[in-house]
């Protein structure tokens, strides 16, 4: 399975993914340019390790020493000194590509000391930013589109978002990125942010080309809430729409969505045809009703679409091989 995506969306993901018999390879975006990350970005022009640090974690083993690898990893400092603000496992990894010289080897090597139980890789081998067309900020023009550049501004502008693109405008993708895709038995997108996490992977055109080639299966995973600033007052489709506008090229099997987050089913539907997919509704969110992926519970769906899909296609509903 390879997962793509960034911060809380991509974790969610993860920590599901990893409760299933089956090797899980992360792809997460690198366009962060906010707090530690931005910081150590800035500072030493390394790939923002905030979204790869969590990807870790959520992939970390069971165990004592795994967990608490994972607690150091996620500790920040406090204070307010030149290390106040900064995690531990951005430090770490930052460290360490700089004494390897390499994004990837440096992920890997983490990987091993936390036990974790799959890959973590960068979509591309440099930092991105991201650069959104956007309506609204201007009260006198209403239509009038602005530029909005860098992952925090996107996430949080009060704007309508309509496109995003990225800058440099072809990073090279990471290779190893790219074969995981192109020997997956499934790639699963979402949830996250969609502008700034999610959207960003469809225009590297490493990514974007194996996406188009790989036989895997694809599945859309759907927020359970519009994100304020970046998608507020999104419907569910409206996501899928936007989706398909920014990658025309991609054929979907599944958009999997929770029931409590769909006002028209019937639209969603559509939405999803659209994509070539069929919908499937399943109850993901925590039981407190909190707009947050309960990993149980999106562990049970994702196990439940493999094993639909593999009926529908005479395939095994797992593989080692991911």
């Amino acid at each position: 399975m390879v997962a793509l995506g960034g911060g809380h969306g991509l974790a969610a993901s993860l920590a599901a993914l990893r409760r299933l018999p089956t090797a899980v390879t992360a792809v997460v975006t690198v366009a962060d340019d906010g707090g530690s990350s931005g910081r150590l970005r800035a500072e030493l022009g390394v790939l923002p390790p905030g979204d790869l640090r969590m990807a870790l974690v959520a992939l970390t083993g069971d165990g004592p020493d795994n967990e608490l690898g994972a607690r150091l990893l996620q500790h920040r400092f406090g204070g307010s000194g030149a290390l106040a603000g900064h995690a531990v496992g951005n430090l770490l990894i930052a460290g360490l590509i700089d004494v390897l010289g390499n994004p990837v080897e440096a992920l890997d090597a983490v990987g091993r000391v936390l036990g974790v139980e799959g890959r973590v890789l960068p979509v591309c081998s440099q930092p991105m930013d991201i650069v959104a067309d956007v309506v609204g900020l201007d009260p006198a023009r209403p239509v009038a589109v602005s530029e909005v550049r860098g992952q925090v501004a996107v996430a949080t502008t009060e704007g309508r978002v309509l496109a995003v693109r990225t800058v440099p405008r072809n990073p090279p993708a990471c290779p190893e990125a790219v074969k995981a895709i192109g020997r997956a038995d499934w790639v699963v997108l979402g949830p996250g942010s969609w502008f700034s996490s999610v959207l960003p992977h469809l225009v590297v055109p490493g990514i974007r080309n194996a996406l188009a080639r790989t036989t895997a299966h694809r599945m859309i995973v759907l927020n359970l809430a519009p994100q304020v600033g970046e998608t507020a007052g999104f419907s569910p489709e409206t996501h899928l729409e936007v989706l398909t506008a920014h990658a025309p090229f991609l054929n979907v099997d599944v958009v999997l969505a929770d029931p409590a987050t769909v006002t028209d089913g019937r639209a969603l539907e559509r939405a999803a045809e659209g994509l070539g997919a069929r919908l499937v509704l399943a109850t993901v969110g925590v039981p407190d009703g909190a707009p947050r992926h309960d990993p149980d519970r999106l562990a049970a769906a994702y196990s439940r679409v493999f094993e639909e899909e593999a009926a529908r296609n005479g395939m095994p509903a797992s593989s080692s091989s991911g």
